[in-house]
């Protein structure tokens, strides 16, 4: 079912965050960060699904600061640690009695570093999360090559910059290596999403701050401070961090599930959003009952 969602203005760290939320806004929510150079519209399909599924939660999706509508923070390095403070901020604005936290890839990193930080999500859902450093995964040549490709696109003046960095054949070869999905109209799909939306950086400068974040960090950095029940959706072909490194991340977060998603790679907020509601749906679900239990 497609539930229309509500955009919101939301001031932190002196820009308006522009976020989209989804189903009733007096029910309890859901916050989902969404990817590096992604926007809300990534998350869409997940937002609708669990709203759907879930009427007494509500799904705000922001765009993260310099991408989307949301404009960079003047003045900020674009690092780990202000999108941290960023998503503090945000979560202080748009849910002050506090809520649930779902993070997608980057979005991952940004969760983890908030929560490292002092966020205090009631439970914790990470999307293919960034658990292994960039050049240990299975693609790590292919991630050397992109290394270059930013660090040879912050030598040029800013409009050649923006020029090469959303180049349509580069952003299709990222798609079609992520892409794991053999249904060729879902593949068309995903495909258009990234053409749509994968170049809607507010500037290069910051595209490129934030990538030096993307590839710099790792969730089990954060992880000791994961102390909410948490969740953890892997999938099986994901060429970012392997299994074996979500295994770990399991194993470094007391009480954590993983749950395995077959055929998926990096991208189950496309290929497999029916498993990732599915999943993250009976989570919640889980911490409602038991709110129920503790008041009863």
């Amino acid at each position: 079912m497609t539930v229309s969602p509500t955009l919101l203005r939301v001031p932190a760290l002196g820009i308006d965050t522009r976020a989209w939320q989804y189903g009733d806004p007096e029910a309890a929510p859901l916050l989902l960060v969404h990817g590096f150079r992604g926007d809300h519209h990534g998350l869409e399909g997940v937002a609708q699904g669990i709203v759907s599924a879930l009427p007494g939660v509500r799904a705000i999706v922001p765009d993260l600061p310099g991408f989307g509508e949301s404009p960079a923070i003047p003045g900020r390095e674009h690092d780990i640690e202000l999108y941290g403070e960023w998503l503090r901020a945000f979560a202080d604005a748009v849910a002050p009695a506090g809520l649930a936290v779902l993070g997608h890839s980057f979005g991952s990193l940004v969760v983890a570093a908030a929560i490292a930080g002092g966020l205090e999500p009631s439970r914790l859902i990470l999307v293919n999360p960034i658990s292994a450093p960039a050049l240990e995964g299975p693609q790590a040549a292919l991630t050397q090559l992109a290394i270059g490709y930013y660090r040879a696109a912050e030598l040029l003046p800013r409009p050649a910059a923006r020029r090469l960095l959303g180049n349509p054949v580069i952003v299709r070869v990222m798609s079609e290596v992520m892409a794991k999905t053999g249904d060729p109209e879902l593949r068309s799909w995903i495909h258009g999403q990234h053409d749509a939306y994968f170049s809607t950086f507010s500037d290069p400068t910051t595209l490129l701050q934030a990538f030096r974040a993307s590839v710099s960090h790792t969730v089990p950095e954060f992880a000791r401070a994961f102390t909410m029940p948490t969740l953890l959706i892997a999938g099986e072909r994901d060429d970012i961090t392997p299994l074996p490194k979500q295994l770990d991340l399991r194993h470094r977060v007391p009480g954590s599930r993983l749950r395995i998603i077959p055929g998926t790679g990096h991208l189950v907020h496309y290929e497999a959003v029916d498993d990732a509601v599915a999943f993250v749906s009976e989570f919640l679900a889980g911490a409602r009952a038991d709110e129920r239990e503790a008041a009863a």
